[in-house]
C-alpha cells in the first residue's frame, strides 16, 4: 500500500491517550472524547466504560448491546436503562448515523460483547474488535482493523485450550467431594464457569452474594444455562453454609481476601494469565485455572489473517503487549499496524511502508 492510502486510513481510525477508539467522523468507543457526539460501548467491563457518566451527559447517542446495558444497570447505574439517548442494539443491524452507518457484531468474550464495524461516506469499513476470544468470534472483513492486544506477545499463547474446561470440570467435582468449592473471577467469566459446569454434569447448588447473583440474573435472561443458583442471604444458602454441604460458592476476585477464611475444601481463581498449564496448585487446597476469554497471541494473528485489512490498529491502552503485537504483525504478516497511543511519532513508524 502506498504511503498516501496507509496514512489516509489512520486519519479515519486511530485511538488517543485516553484510551478512546475513534472510528470515522462521529463515533468513539470505550472511553469519553468531547469532539465524538456518538460514544458505543463494547463490554460492560471497567477498562472500556471509562467516562461513560460523560458520554451520557453529553453524547446524542451512547451505543451497546441490550445485554451491556442491562449488565451496566446492574454493575454501575440503574438509571441507564430510563436515559434516552442510551439504545440498546442487536447484533448485524445498521444504525445510521447521518452519512455513517454502525453495525454491532458479536464478539466471544463476555455476555453481550461486540465488535463494532462503521463504514463511512466513501465506503471504507473501520473495525474496532473490543476484547475477543478467537476461534468463536466471527471474522468481520475490514479496511481498517483496530484489536485489542491483552495477549499480543509470542509466548503469551496456550497449547492447554482444548482441555481447560475438562479440567475445571474435574476439580470442581473433585473439590467437592471434600465439601464447598470457592470460585473466584472477574462478573461474566464466572458465569462462563457456571455454564461450563453444568455442562459438564455439576449439579451442586451455587451460592451468589449481591452482585454476582445480580449479573448472573441478567446473563440468564439472555440464554445462559447457568444452573441452579440461591443468594447468600437466602434461607437455603445459610442452611448449605451452616451444614458445611457441598456446594459451589461464587466470587469476583476482588472478594478474594475478604472470604478467604471461610471454610472451604478447595479454592479455585480462573486467569487467563495463567499460560503455563491448565490447572496449577498455588499451596493446599488452592489452584488457578488457565481459563481466559481473550485470544491468545496465535488467536489474534489468526484474525488478522482472516480479517484481511489495509492497516492494522493495536491497542496500546489497555492492559496489553499493543506495540510488540503491531512488530508482530508487520514481521509475520506483511501488514501495516501500528500500536497507539504511541510514545513515537507515528510517522516514524511509517517509514518501511513509504
Amino acid at each position: 500500500m502506498g504511503p498516501a492510502s496507509c496514512e489516509d486510513l489512520l486519519r479515519k481510525a486511530r485511538i488517543t491517550s485516553n484510551g478512546a477508539v475513534l472510528l470515522g467522523r462521529k463515533v468513539a468507543c470505550d472511553a469519553h472524547e468531547p469532539s465524538r457526539p456518538v460514544r458505543v460501548v463494547t463490554h460492560a467491563h471497567n477498562d472500556h466504560i471509562g467516562g461513560l457518566s460523560r458520554s451520557l451527559r453529553e453524547c446524542s447517542w451512547v451505543l451497546m448491546t441490550e445485554a451491556t446495558r442491562d449488565l451496566l444497570s446492574v454493575l454501575k447505574r440503574k438509571d441507564i436503562l430510563r436515559l434516552p439517548n442510551v439504545v440498546g442494539l442487536k447484533y448485524n443491524r445498521p444504525f445510521d448515523l447521518g452519512g455513517e452507518v454502525l453495525t454491532l457484531v458479536r464478539a466471544r468474550h463476555i455476555i453481550g460483547a461486540a465488535q463494532v464495524l462503521v463504514e463511512d461516506e466513501e465506503g471504507t469499513r473501520l473495525l474496532y474488535t473490543g476484547d475477543f476470544k478467537f476461534p468463536g468470534t466471527p471474522v468481520v472483513e475490514a479496511d481498517v482493523l483496530v484489536m485489542e492486544a491483552t495477549y499480543g506477545r509470542p509466548g503469551q499463547v496456550r497449547d492447554f485450550e482444548p482441555e481447560v474446561e475438562e479440567r475445571l470440570v474435574e476439580l470442581v467435582r473433585t473439590g467437592l467431594r471434600e465439601g464447598p468449592v470457592y470460585i473466584f473471577g472477574y462478573h461474566g467469566k464466572l458465569q462462563e464457569v457456571m455454564q461450563i459446569l453444568v455442562d459438564g454434569g455439576i449439579w451442586a447448588p451455587f451460592v451468589l452474594p449481591p452482585k454476582v447473583y445480580e449479573v448472573t440474573r441478567v446473563c440468564e435472561r439472555y440464554g445462559m444455562i447457568v444452573g441452579d443458583y440461591v443468594p447468600t442471604w437466602s434461607d437455603e444458602a445459610r442452611e448449605l453454609v451452616s451444614r458445611g454441604e457441598p456446594y459451589v460458592a461464587f466470587y469476583h476476585t476482588s472478594s478474594y481476601g475478604r472470604v478467604r477464611g471461610r471454610k472451604a475444601a478447595m479454592r479455585i481463581t480462573v486467569s487467563g494469565w495463567e499460560l503455563s498449564r491448565p490447572v496449577r496448585e498455588v499451596s493446599k487446597g488452592e489452584f488457578v485455572v488457565g481459563l481466559s476469554d481473550h485470544a491468545d497471541f496465535e488467536g489474534l494473528l489468526a484474525y488478522v489473517e482472516e480479517c484481511g485489512p489495509k492497516l492494522v490498529i493495536t491497542d496500546n491502552y489497555r492492559m496489553g503487549s499493543g506495540a510488540i503485537l503491531a512488530e508482530e504483525i508487520r514481521r509475520r504478516l506483511g501488514v501495516p499496524a501500528f500500536a497507539m497511543p504511541s510514545r513515537t511519532p507515528i510517522r516514524r513508524d511509517l517509514a518501511e511502508w513509504l
